[in-house]
């Protein structure tokens, strides 16, 4: 089988990003899947007269378009690399012969060159849903506009209904889609989620020496790995620093990435007077060196604002954490909380934070029997639910799916 492999923002271990796409694609080939990536990139290497770029890499061939793209752009700004990558994609995935098509978001519009192939070749295509967007969006106040909310909504279902699977990324995030479009419930039946990629983040046999790092000598590290963006509401994690701040010096936050509100955390945490203190923020690493600063780490953490529909996401924060054997932090509600305390991996923070729950999170870094539980269980957790293993074996599941039944579905779609 040949996969074409539609992924905006694809990257390798050797990059700063999920890998998710990079771990499955490289999986793939194993079980004899041929694998084309169709990307974009920012490196200023694949900036050349002609407009795509093919390369090989690691088994993989790669096509790479250069679209310059940061976290740090304004929001229009990202709209405009989105549509330019689409736009260019659309033309360009129709050349490429292919069995099958697998479209990751975000955002939504990655569809949109699978849909093409789809009509154009008849290529059946995979749409693995990583956000539910444009319900995410919509609910941060980032669109508001009725008309184009309406469009958003309706290419979602021309998605959603050309689509021969649906690949949620989470239960919440199937709920979501089924509450909307109850006719695809039946596409929506194989929940993938993020993967905890094991033996990456087991390799690592050393720690970093924080003491010479970051000039402290914490007794119990909290780490942050990921975007700073404005849905990822890192101002918690400066609240949360500063209470537990006055009951325990020795509890340290590390938080390491990039994005676009990430000067105003450093400015906030300056204002509490917390930043060096028990508070540091270090630029991003490549997913190579991750599983180093979570071995040196007591535990992970993720964090979204406070609204809802957030709440189903697949963060690859919450997998790397449990690959690792750290517990996770995490301050709200949904599947991921379910999982923390039915399984017993970490901390679940209420969205209020007073001075009694800096207190408790004190009195819980403090706890080394409960620790030592916890990493135990979030490695078997890691291993048994959310392996690469499992997550390849449910795609070569839909595959053979595709194959067996693809002309049948055609045939279904067009009568319709």
């Amino acid at each position: 089988m040949k996969l074409i492999y539609l992924h905006q923002y694809f990257k390798f271990p050797k990059e700063a990003g999920g890998t998710r796409s990079y771990d499955l694609a490289k999986s793939f080939l194993k079980h004899d899947v041929d694998v084309v990536i169709v990307t974009s990139t920012s490196d200023i290497k694949y900036k050349t007269k002609k407009r795509w770029v093919i390369i090989e890499d690691e088994g993989l061939v790669i096509h790479y378009i250069y679209i310059p793209y940061n976290n740090k752009f304004s929001y229009f700004k990202r709209i405009e690399s989105f549509l330019k990558f689409i736009w260019f994609s659309c033309f360009h995935i129709v050349k490429i012969k292919a069995d099958v098509v697998l479209a990751t978001s975000t955002p939504l519009t990655i569809g949109l060159p699978a849909l093409i192939k789809r009509w154009f070749s008849k290529t059946p295509f995979i749409f693995e849903v990583r956000d539910v967007w444009p319900e995410a969006v919509i609910a941060i106040g980032a669109i508001n506009n009725v008309c184009v909310k309406k469009i958003l909504y309706w290419f979602e279902y021309i998605i959603y209904k050309n689509a021969f699977t649906i690949v949620p990324l989470s239960n919440d995030m199937q709920k979501s889609i089924v509450n909307r479009y109850p006719v695809y419930a039946h596409k929506t039946d194989i929940v993938i989620e993020n993967i905890s990629e094991v033996n990456r983040f087991q390799s690592a046999d050393k720690v970093y020496l924080v003491e010479n790092i970051l000039n402290l000598k914490p007794r119990f590290i909290v780490l942050y790995a990921g975007t700073f963006g404005l849905v990822n509401g890192l101002h918690k994690v400066v609240e949360l620093a500063e209470k537990t701040l006055q009951i325990d010096k020795e509890l340290v936050y590390v938080l390491l990435g990039d994005g676009s509100e990430k000067e105003k955390i450093i400015q906030l945490a300056q204002d509490k007077k917390i930043l060096n203190i028990n508070f540091c923020i270090l630029d991003s690493v490549p997913k190579a060196d991750l599983p180093i600063w979570y071995n040196t780490a007591s535990m992970g953490s993720s964090f979204v604002i406070n609204i809802e529909e957030l709440w189903a996401n697949s963060a690859n924060k919450f997998f790397d954490t449990l690959a690792a054997g750290r517990p996770i932090l995490i301050n709200h509600l949904g599947w991921q909380a379910e999982v923390i305390r039915k399984y017993n991996v970490g901390f679940v923070l209420p969205h209020v934070i007073t001075d009694e729950v800096a207190l408790q999170f004190v009195e819980y870094s403090k706890s080394k029997e409960t620790q030592l539980l916890q990493k135990k269980k979030a490695l078997i957790l890691a291993k048994e639910e959310y392996s690469l293993e499992k997550a390849t074996q449910k795609y070569l599941k839909i595959f053979a799916r595709v194959s067996s039944n693809f002309s049948d579905f055609t045939k279904k779609s067009i009568m319709k």
